[in-house]
């Protein structure tokens, strides 16, 4: 049986050992190599060639994001971030790791977790974040954007509907956070059109994580609050499904809800997406992005039957091509669109959303 091949990252000795430690202890995980800084790191991704990095946030010479920049824009290996969630400083550089290319995060033990259960989380998590094969990923830089045209994007559907789009839902998992900031950073200010967000980051991390994004977005980005009004056409900004709770909407709101996980996720998409065909469907238009599993499929096919503009993004620019796979397999997809294709496509909509609306 072929092992996988695990690269340890961690400064600590005694975190290091540890990790060495528990990872060896399973007869499929071989640990060919540990580093204690950043330099080091990057030199053993590269003669070792393993099958997976667990990597720490804080280290010495190069920081946890720039290993994560220089691995995934030079040497692709699935990278599992392994970091404490205590202070901001340190959800800030986790988040700035994901939107590097990063796939996964695993708080680090607090040593009060029952026997073996942290243990046994981080072998799943490793051998999970294994099996994903990377792509060549370099962080997009920002830059003046401007204002995009319709005939940017290639078969864009007309339809008077779609001139009076009112939101616009965007879901995504595994990648997803470097995939959204790629899109906020290429939608301009004040674009027109709110954008309610669910991405897959639970707690502890997902604390910040707006607040984060808001700074990475010339639109402001904060969490939804319950039973507030669904923002009209003409309020900018994105609203996010807070970690832990599903946002849908419901009679004109946006709600937070603590029921069950669907498809092992709350929040989930799919229960957004719903709750949109069912309240607002034919004004909306919903993206399903790069993610594991199949969360968003069923959504964005209701969505699409309630008469929506539905797009999956493609499977060479997604990192997992998972959820969008299961959307654009059910038929759930009317556009399937790189990722460097779905802002200009957002911004023609609401060009044509905004041309539609003048008297």
């Amino acid at each position: 049986m072929t092992k996988t091949r695990v690269l340890v990252v961690e400064d600590s000795l005694t975190m290091r050992k540890h990790l060495i430690e528990v990872l060896a202890a399973d007869p499929e995980l071989e640990v060919v190599g540990e580093a204690e800084d950043g330099k080091q790191a990057i030199e053993l991704c590269q003669t070792l060639r393993p099958d997976v990095i667990t990597l720490d946030m804080i280290l010495p010479v190069m920081s946890g994001v720039a290993v994560t920049e220089y691995v995934m824009a030079y040497c692709p290996t699935p990278i599992l971030v392994v970091s404490a969630s205590t202070n901001r400083g340190e959800l800030y550089k986790t988040y700035e790791a994901l939107a590097a290319g990063a796939l996964d995060v695993l708080e680090k033990p607090a040593g009060d977790e029952p026997d073996e259960v942290w243990e046994r989380t981080l072998i799943s998590a490793v051998k999970l974040t294994a099996r994903v094969k990377v792509i060549t990923h370099i962080r997009a830089k920002i830059g003046s954007l401007g204002r995009f045209t319709a005939d940017c994007v290639p078969n864009l559907e007309s339809s008077n509907g779609f001139k009076h789009v009112r939101i616009i839902a965007i879901g995504g998992s595994t990648g997803g956070p470097a995939a959204i900031v790629e899109i906020l950073r290429r939608l301009p200010a004040g674009f027109p059109v709110p954008i309610l967000l669910v991405i897959h980051i639970g707690d502890p991390f997902g604390s910040a994580f707006a607040d984060w994004l808001d700074a990475q977005s010339t639109l402001p980005v904060r969490y939804a609050k319950d039973h507030e009004p669904l923002p009209a056409f003409g309020q900018s900004g994105v609203i996010m499904a807070p970690p832990g709770l599903h946002l849908l909407v419901q009679h004109g709101r946006l709600r937070l809800s603590s029921d069950p996980e669907r498809n092992s996720c709350r929040p989930s998409v799919d229960v957004l997406f719903e709750s949109l065909a069912r309240e607002v469907g034919d004004l909306t238009t919903a993206c399903l992005l790069t993610g594991m599993g199949r969360d968003g499929a069923a959504g964005l096919l209701a969505l699409r039957r309630a008469g929506a503009l539905t797009v999956a993004q493609d499977e060479k620019s997604s990192i997992v091509f998972g959820m969008p796979r299961e959307a654009i397999q059910m038929g759930a997809a009317m556009q399937i669109l790189s990722l460097g294709e779905i802002a200009p496509a957002l911004s023609a909509i609401a060009l044509r959303a905004e041309s539609g609306r003048k008297p």
